[in-house]
């Protein structure tokens, strides 16, 4: 089986292109090395995939015939990913959200003055 259906079939990926363009552009490895969207899988394989910025380890254990329901996925696929991997993006969340929530819109009068005197102090600084 390709490599890029076997994704798609594991429900790694939500479309078979996106596996195949994951290929393509070296987020998917096998042993370390890049690889086509038409590299052959066999069990027992090791696959390094690079999604969302978390490098997920997957081990083939048998090859499905179709897509397969999420319920059945794990009868193909070992998910060895370590943890750290999930905790590396929790602190990745906790870096980028600052004290507005993400959505909340336009800065509020408070914010535009803050910067307004964040601004004039640099200006008098030089």
């Amino acid at each position: 089986m390709r490599i890029d259906k076997y994704l798609w079939c594991i429900r790694l990926f939500k479309t078979r292109s996106l596996a195949t363009n994951a290929c393509k552009k070296g987020q998917v490895k096998i042993e370390n090395n890049n690889i086509k969207p038409s590299k052959e899988v066999f069990g027992n394989e090791l696959i390094l995939v690079r999604k969302n910025q978390i490098n997920y380890k997957i081990k083939v254990l048998d090859l499905p015939s179709s897509r397969v329901g999420a319920k059945l996925v794990d009868l193909y696929r070992k998910d060895i990913t370590p943890k750290e991997e999930f905790e590396r993006t929790e602190l990745l969340k906790y870096s980028k959200d600052y004290y507005r929530k993400k959505g909340t819109g336009r800065p509020t009068k408070k914010d535009r003055r803050d910067i307004d005197n964040y601004q004039d102090d640099s200006i008098e600084n030089l």
